[in-house]
């Protein structure tokens, strides 16, 4: 856009050339009005042809009040960055002076910027001891959208002066943040020029702006610089508190290279001579004193971190990265684990540091990817700019923290929108470059024990990685850890794995479970470890995701171990004596197959049990009993409907071991006529419901579980002749069925073998040859 001003009496009018884009012009507003008949005339006079073939060309015209109220209103999407834009212009007047002083005779002021709040008047009064600015300069740079002083101060200086400030400035529009917080804004500056009066600029943020000398100003500014006095909107009002700036000015302005201080007031307690209490001291006697408080009110520097970035890696010592990362980020109680600091030049120019933290940030542990967790801080010449842009470094590095500055990311004009581009392409792949080498470095560091703290904080973000980033996912591989079948509590490599492997072991083996514990009893991988194969144990819900992904490790397969498909010795023998057992065991396989209708997909003999009877795996389809209880929660928690409709997720199969006295039993027991027997569907229930849970899944009916395992329980006490109760007298037999209509099923059991142990007892004491007593009753304990 293209503006003008016209210089109307004292009032100066922001452009407002054509203020319509059709029709009516505002240069005619001020033109004597032509006679009706000459307009009647002109309005129905023939149409001339025109002989000029040349195209006329015309600028485009603004309404400047709607500019206004798009600049203040839409540009910024947060009013805080009012702040930010306003100490950043007071930081290039700073800059322009400290440039300009190098030839200027005379002595000249340090620059320095101060900022008072006065609640009483609500106003924000923003001082800068920079270059100031002439009457000219303020039309044209305050007067004119979009005319950026700096821009065009840089642009005299040419490539080689540049070089040497710090100017941030390049869209014009930042002085009008103002208006997002002010309905008054007031202006004083003098400029550095010698017999540079003292001018005042105002402006409502309206179409128009007026300038006057400030004739004996009663705060008059010593050398040069530039007043901003902002009277808050009543809304605003909170900006008013020098507590609300000095947050302001430690989040966007903490390494503006020039002093910045807020005027506050300060409570100093001192000890004063008490004179009541003095009054009747003997002489000689050491006087008692009293602490009272002390109010003053004066200027207090903010910006006291040192920007370590800027500086040569060479020149920075450990320390004081330490002592940078605790202060710009707020950590006094953590270390960082590992820092890297480089420079990126060539294509791109940039300057970072960043760490790994030495324990997972507070804000992470609650939720590993939280929006408010932000950790890439983005620096512009020192000025905060923004660090909600998600595109500086990838989701799973989440946890590393650090600074980047850098000229050219493409900003958007309230430097709050990072734009898609090649630049941030390269950026990010650097970025990510120096996490993994930091890592690495963690990962070969001599004591294990960093590894290991980093791995338990962090080690959730490198699988995530794995399953997220496929350009990385070679780099991550090597540094995942796992417990293992032989590892017991310590941590093993993929590479520490694939160096042990027996060379008749085709793949790498894993198992999922909740915790180590529970994945070392799954029966699955009895066949592996009496092998001598090392099984890996997946112990989280996102270990099954990962090592789908993963899939292979240097030209080796990642195998589930609790999956149907699963094959370890795959000759022709096997293959026979498996046919073999699946014949002989037909009819408890479709027996199985009835009794677990819903349950279970199949029934299948397996070789790879040793010890246990049976065990559940998956379909080649289905997702670990951890995976779907995860899932099942997910989607409870959504809202997402009903959690029994993931059923299709199971897809379990009962594979039993031909080999093992309790299948052998339930053959048995099958094929010699107790196939409707309540005792044979009990003992194969209580058979799957152990290989449910040895497996991970859950016991769906304890009741009937409870049940089954008590009726165990009494039959072998029955078989040592402890629970064949006798009764003395027939009305006092208690029947547990009728009991547990009305009573707990574990309280009426508990009751009933309490009771059939005393009566046993007091039988006993009885004579022999009592014919008198009533006949004894053999009491059954049900459960």
């Amino acid at each position: 856009h293209f503006f003008f001003f016209s210089n109307l009496a004292t009032t100066m009018k922001f452009s407002t050339a054509a203020l319509l884009l059709a029709g009516a012009s505002v240069g005619s507003a001020f033109l004597p009005a032509a006679p009706r008949s000459a307009r009647f005339l002109n309005r129905y006079a023939p149409l001339q042809m025109s002989t000029e073939t040349e195209p006329e060309t015309y600028e485009f015209q603004a309404e400047v009040g709607k500019v206004m109220d798009i600049i203040i209103n839409s540009l910024y999407s947060d009013r805080d960055v009012f702040l930010r834009e306003l100490i950043s212009n007071a930081a290039d007047a700073c800059d322009k002076k400290r440039f300009l002083s190098i030839t200027a005779e005379g002595e000249v002021v340090k620059p320095e910027i101060k900022v008072k709040c006065n609640p009483d008047d609500n106003t924000v009064t923003i001082e800068d001891s920079g270059v100031g600015m002439t009457r000219d300069e303020l039309i044209n740079n305050l007067g004119r959208i979009a005319q950026s002083g700096t821009k065009a101060f840089v642009e005299a200086l040419g490539e080689g002066g540049s070089a040497d400030t710090n100017l941030i400035g390049q869209f014009g529009v930042g002085f009008y943040s103002a208006y997002l917080v002010a309905d008054k804004v007031e202006v004083v500056s003098k400029s550095m020029q010698p017999g540079s009066p003292q001018l005042r600029w105002e402006s409502k943020a309206g179409s128009s702006f007026s300038i006057s000398e400030d004739v004996d100003p009663s705060d008059p500014i010593e050398s040069s610089g530039t007043r901003l006095i902002l009277h808050m909107k009543e809304d605003a009002s909170e900006y008013a508190d020098f507590a609300k700036i000095e947050e302001l000015l430690l989040r966007y302005s903490e390494f503006v290279e020039f002093p910045i201080s807020v005027w506050k007031e300060k409570t100093e307690y001192k000890k004063v001579p008490d004179v009541e209490a003095n009054k009747e001291l003997p002489e000689g006697d050491e006087p008692k004193m009293k602490t009272v408080p002390e109010t003053t009110e004066e200027y207090e520097r903010v910006n006291n971190q040192k920007p370590v970035w800027l500086r040569s890696p060479r020149e920075v010592e450990e320390s004081e990265y330490k002592e940078f990362y605790k202060g710009a980020f707020r950590n006094s109680y953590d270390e960082p684990l590992k820092y890297s600091h480089f420079v990126l030049e060539g294509q791109v120019e940039c300057k970072a540091v960043l760490f790994i933290p030495g324990m997972l940030p507070f804000d992470l542990s609650k939720d590993m990817f939280d929006e408010n967790a932000r950790n890439i801080r983005l620096y512009v010449k020192r000025v905060f700019i923004n660090d909600k842009f998600e595109g500086l470094m990838p989701r799973w590095l989440k946890f590393v923290k650090g600074v980047v500055d850098s000229d050219d990311l493409p900003l958007n004009v309230s430097r709050e929108i990072l734009q898609k581009s090649k630049v941030l392409s390269i950026i990010n792949k650097r970025l990510v470059r120096k996490s993994l080498d930091m890592i690495r470095e963690i990962a070969e560091d001599e004591d294990e024990s960093q590894y290991i703290m980093f791995w338990n904080n962090f080690g959730k973000y490198l699988k995530v990685g794995i399953i997220e980033d496929d350009k990385n996912k070679k780099d991550l591989e090597p540094l995942l850890r796992f417990f293992s079948s032989t590892s017991d509590e310590e941590y093993t490599s993929l590479d520490s794995y694939v160096e042990k492997m027996p060379e008749n072991q085709k793949a790498i083996y894993y198992v999922t479970g909740d915790g180590r514990e529970n994945a070392a009893m799954n029966p699955a991988i009895e066949k592996l470890t009496s092998r001598g194969f090392e099984v890996l144990f997946a112990t989280e819900p996102l270990d099954e995701i990962m090592m789908e992904s993963l899939r292979q490790y240097k030209d080796i397969d990642v195998v589930d171990a609790s999956k149907e498909s699963l094959k370890v010795d795959d000759d022709e023998e096997t293959s026979k004596e498996k046919e073999a057992s699946t014949e002989e065991f037909k009819a408890t396989i479709e027996y199985l197959e009835t009794l677990l209708s819903g349950k279970v997909q199949k029934v299948a003999v397996s070789n790879l049990l040793v010890d246990s009877p049976a065990a559940l795996v998956q379909g080649a389809y289905g997702v670990s009993p951890t995976m779907q209880r995860y899932m099942k929660a997910q989607a409870v928690a959504s809202g997402g409907g009903d959690a029994d409709a993931l059923g299709g997720m199971n897809q379990a199969v009962l594979e039993i071991n031909p080999n093992h006295p309790i299948v052998k039993d339930l053959d048995a027991m099958i094929k010699g006529g107790d196939k409707e027997s309540k005792d044979t569907s009990d003992f194969a229930l209580l058979m799957y419901d152990v290989a449910s849970m040895t497996s991970g899944y859950d016991v769906t009916d304890m009741s009937s579980f409870a049940k089954r395992v008590m009726k165990i329980m009494a039959s072998e006490e029955m078989s040592n002749g402890v629970a064949d109760a006798v009764v003395v007298t027939e009305p006092e037999v208690v029947v547990a069925e009728e009991v547990a209509a009305t009573e707990p099923e574990e309280e009426v059991a508990a009751e009933v073998v309490a009771e059939a142990t005393e009566d046993v007892a007091a039988t006993e004491t009885k004579d022999d040859d009592d014919d008198d007593e009533a006949p004894a009753v053999e009491a059954e304990v049900v459960a």
